[in-house]
């Protein structure tokens, strides 16, 4: 099969006391076996939305997939029953939470938490449960992993925590991991491990990982491909390398410019002007048009969609086209500062 996940036409929303809230607008999105893609974007642009919508537990958060297909191995998620998916997640397919100090219960020991996935999803008993769940410590590099087995989550720093999050969602050993902002927390030493650790466990379970993250340095260093997620829709996906060298969409261009770099004199950051629309508004136009430097009568009347301009570069952007010849814009050029 050439895809392991195939996210199609997927639109997610909230009610609220007044409004419809539109989360996620029609998001396409595919992982192949063995590959890491990247979801990148600011603060409420939808991206763990899209990741919880493709575990199916935006439901319990009040949330509701109005329309799409999440194909996982050619299986529809979104037909599944909850008893259905209950199965499937931790087994086929795992995540990994912003804040591990929230997502482990504080009053059971780190290590049974891990085991308590074995047991349900791989029938072991609790002696072979305890086993396995020690050599996975061991694998994550947890010091004295015997020993932090009977230890409780108050007990490990923030960057053991993230491990033992990485454990529980890796013990069965999924098809699909998906990361949201897995290093968030951390200092930059810590969250360097956690990478290299992210990236050495993909190649030892094969298996795909998904990437949620504000932080372009990140996806720079450890995704092959990424997408870049504006008020709840995909507006650029391409090669890592292709979108540093030539980002085609504003937006894009200006979250790239908008990192601070060495030797940068203060006050020469270059931030996004404006403020993203509301998502309980209808968008008519194009959702980045009052904030685009470049826009047009068409962009505020008319909905771009994500096109393919290049074998592996597709872009939602009336003007791209023309954009990609202004060499002297913000934008170019900037991968090799961030890959290194």
């Amino acid at each position: 099969m050439d895809q392991l996940l195939e996210v199609t036409n997927l639109s997610t929303q909230f009610k609220t006391e007044e409004k419809i809230a539109f989360a996620v607008r029609q998001v396409n999105l595919s992982i192949k076996p063995g590959e890491t893609i990247g979801i990148v974007g600011e603060s409420g642009s939808g991206k763990s939305v899209t990741a919880r919508s493709i575990m199916r537990i935006v439901e319990n958060q009040g949330g509701q997939i109005t329309s799409g297909e999440i194909l996982l191995e050619g299986d529809d998620l979104v037909k599944k029953t909850e008893k259905q998916m209950r199965n499937i997640r931790g087994n086929m397919i795992s995540m990994i939470f912003q804040d591990p100090m929230t997502s482990l219960n504080p009053l059971i020991k780190v290590g049974e938490q891990i085991a308590e996935v074995l047991r349900y999803h791989k029938n072991y008993s609790k002696q072979q449960a305890r086993a396995e769940t020690i050599r996975i410590m061991q694998d994550m590099s947890i010091p004295s992993a015997e020993k932090r087995y009977g230890q409780y989550p108050h007990e490990f720093s923030g960057g053991m925590l993230q491990r033992l999050m990485i454990a529980i969602a890796l013990a069965c050993k999924p098809k699909l991991l998906i990361a949201d902002e897995p290093t968030t927390a951390l200092d930059v030493t810590i969250q360097a491990q956690i990478l290299r650790l992210m990236k050495q466990l993909q190649t030892q379970y094969n298996m795909s990982i998904l990437l949620i993250t504000h932080d372009l340095g990140v996806v720079a260093q450890v995704c092959d491909r990424v997408s870049v997620m504006y008020a709840g829709e995909i507006v650029e996906s391409a090669d890592v390398a292709t979108l540093f060298e030539e980002p085609l969409h504003p937006y894009t261009w200006g979250l790239i410019e908008s990192i601070p770099r060495l030797g940068q004199r203060k006050g020469s950051l270059q931030p996004i002007q404006g403020a993203p629309p509301k998502l309980t508004e209808e968008m008519i136009g194009c959702s980045f048009a009052k904030r685009c430097p470049y826009k047009s009568t068409r962009c505020e009347q008319q909905k771009p969609v994500l096109e393919r301009l290049r074998p592996a570069h597709a872009v939602a952007c009336h003007h791209a086209d023309e954009l990609v010849k202004r060499k002297g814009d913000p934008g170019w050029k900037n991968y090799s500062r961030l890959s290194n």
